[in-house]
């Protein structure tokens, strides 16, 4: 690859590369993120969680399939080609980041909006979701925002005995908890007023679809290793997880959680929050909801604050387009299997990012399995997945030079922006 850059960012840096030699053919945005998921609690791994360890055709580690290893397929797709063909059947530019998990990919969205002319391409490629299972291969057509919050309760200055305050002092945690269980009703509905209000309604014709194509319910419970479904009455799991908004509390802590009894009145409780938002939702209507829920929910007796730490929008592409009937192709070549198109219910902000700066769609060609364990524990990546998905980025290469009969010649060397 050419013009290999390492470009700073206000916290991880963006590495970019490219190679545009072939004259007169489409340019292929190629993403991925190096970043990972925090690996905690580390007492659930089997092995260390940065040391990796192939065990049973799997590769454990984090970051193993979310999303190095998925990452990885691309490069060596590229370096198959080249040394090969010395030559590549596209236009390619690669854009790899490490701000995904931790920061909503900020620095991404300033860097592409800087260099939007720079960066002009025809689809960008990512593999950053999964398949159905083991040789059924899938193509993301669709993925859902993301909202982060972090909300503080704070009551006394510092720890109070329990037994000298306990009854008249409001504890800021119960005050917490109290808060985040009047986020929903009993039967999963989120109970913000107005969360729903501007939900996109899809067709009988779209639903259809979707229970023709996608996993049932059950298989969604066996991957989840739970033996009953909860969340919003009138629509089939798939769909909660992907046509309708979901708020998570992700994580709390508050008070003593060391081993024994510490009988105390914490000063201070925190809660992680998100939100997945789905088309016609805006972020910032839905942070103004929570915010007026929080005000109204909130006893006078503490104080709560609430701190938004990422935004990611919607994305959702045509599953007719052009870039995605390529990497159909790809997958038939690299799996021996046609890919259905499934609705993803994470959220990847690049897809958004370079839907609404680039104006191009973004192909969802994941090669994970839903037990690698993504986000958790003991994270995995199937190791013959790896090489097939090597094997379909190599396919999809060539099916992409296809798209068009490009009239867009590569692009001289660039004026950058970091």
């Amino acid at each position: 690859m050419e013009n290999v850059r390492v470009v700073p960012t206000r916290r991880h840096p963006i590495v970019y590369a490219n190679w545009l030699h072939a004259q007169r053919r489409p340019t292929i945005l190629i993403y991925g993120h190096y970043d990972v998921q925090p690996a905690e609690p580390f007492s659930e791994w089997r092995t260390p969680p940065f040391e990796p360890v192939v065990r049973d055709s799997n590769v454990y580690g984090r970051g193993a399939c979310d999303d190095k290893g998925q990452l990885f397929t691309h490069v060596k797709a590229l370096e198959s080609y080249l040394k090969t063909e010395r030559s590549l059947p596209v236009n390619v530019k690669c854009i790899f980041e490490g701000e995904e998990e931790v920061g909503g990919s900020v620095g991404l969205e300033k860097f592409v909006l800087r260099n939007r002319n720079a960066l002009g391409a025809d689809a960008a490629v990512m593999s950053d979701t999964r398949m159905l299972g083991p040789g059924r291969p899938a193509i993301g057509y669709s993925q859902r925002g993301n909202l982060r919050f972090e909300l503080e309760v704070r009551g006394p200055k510092e720890d109070l005995h329990s037994g000298n305050f306990g009854g008249v002092i409001h504890n800021p945690l119960q005050a917490l908890c109290e808060i985040v269980a009047g986020m929903h009703y009993s039967e999963g509905r989120v109970a913000i007023p107005g969360f729903y209000d501007n939900v996109r309604q899809w067709s009988a014709k779209e639903r259809e679809y979707m229970a023709r194509t996608g996993p049932k319910d059950d298989e969604i419970l066996h991957d989840a290793h739970v033996p009953q479904a909860w969340g919003e009455p009138g629509f089939s799991l798939y769909e909660r997880i992907t046509i309708r908004p979901a708020l998570t509390l992700n994580g709390i802590r508050g008070g003593y959680g060391g081993a024994g009894i510490k009988t105390v009145i914490p000063s201070r409780a925190l809660a992680k929050i998100s939100i997945r938002i789905v088309p016609d939702q805006k972020p910032r209507e839905i942070d103004k909801l929570l915010r007026e829920y929080i005000r109204r929910a909130a006893p006078p007796t503490v104080e709560a604050n609430l701190r938004a730490l990422a935004v990611s929008h919607p994305a959702l592409v045509n599953r007719n387009h052009p870039a995605l009937r390529a990497a159909a192709v790809a997958y038939r070549r690299g799996f021996g299997a046609a890919p259905v198109f499934l609705r993803s219910g994470g959220s990847v902000p690049a897809a958004s990012i370079f839907q609404k700066t680039l104006g191009i769609p973004t192909v969802l060609m994941g090669f994970a399995l839903p037990d690698d364990h993504v986000h958790a524990p003991n994270e995995k990546f199937h190791l013959p997945n790896f090489f097939r998905g090597i094997e379909t980025s190599i396919w999809y290469l060539a099916a992409a030079a296809k798209l068009r009969d490009s009239q867009r010649q590569p692009e001289p060397e660039e004026e950058w922006s970091a």
